[in-house]
């Protein structure tokens, strides 16, 4: 029995959020990935509340460039948007995606803009 790619990265999801959780004061970074958009949320999984959420959406996103410098920009005004509301530590939970292209851009634009993870 084969899995799609979408039921292998449920699974992937499912084992990865057993062991990473977030709290008020350590909220979870949550990344969800589309073709076209990229999406991040704080999340404190105590409460079950969403703490601020961006995405290339935005209107603080500039949208030239490659998707992965998109991707960048996001994690620096989640980052942003995060020190703002008192938050340095994070978990971050790469979704079941990998750690690579988009997401990682995304992690490293957080890092940079001076988000602990």
């Amino acid at each position: 029995m084969s899995l799609s790619k979408s039921e292998r990265r449920q699974r992937i999801k499912f084992r990865i959020r057993k062991i990473v959780s977030g709290t008020a004061t350590k909220p979870r970074l949550s990344v969800f990935r589309s073709n076209k958009e990229i999406y991040a949320q704080l999340i404190d999984d105590v409460n079950g509340v969403t703490l601020l959420a961006t995405s290339s959406r935005d209107k603080g996103v500039n949208l030239t460039g490659t998707n992965v410098e998109i991707a960048t920009e996001v994690g620096k005004l989640v980052a942003e948007k995060a020190l703002k509301a008192g938050i340095e530590t994070v978990t971050f939970d790469r979704g079941g995606y990998l750690y690579h292209g988009r997401i990682k851009s995304l992690a490293e634009g957080a890092r940079a803009a001076g988000l602990k993870f």
